[in-house]
């Protein structure tokens, strides 16, 4: 596994999303700045872990297909009932 290819696809990824550019949510009161929190993704030797989960091998076809979409360049399909209108 490229773990550096990995991360280069990842810091793609969150450059289109606006990494930690904050959006203007509707208040009330009017308007504020929000952030929107990460999902972290943790690289082990042995799996990964998404957000908070447990540690998920390499070897299972879940894991697979999550790191074929980060190196397809698209968000991983298992985040799509998690942010049904796009991260």
């Amino acid at each position: 596994i490229d773990f550096d290819l990995i991360l280069e696809h990842i810091k793609d990824l969150n450059s289109l999303v606006g990494e930690g550019i904050a959006q203007i949510e509707q208040t009330p009161q009017g308007a504020r700045l929000r952030r929107t929190e990460p999902l972290t993704l943790t690289l082990y030797q042995n799996g990964i872990v998404v957000g908070s989960g447990a540690l998920r091998p390499y070897q299972h076809p879940a894991t697979q297909q999550c790191l074929q979409d980060i190196m397809d360049g698209y968000f991983p399909s298992e985040l799509q009932p998690r942010y049904p209108d796009g991260v």
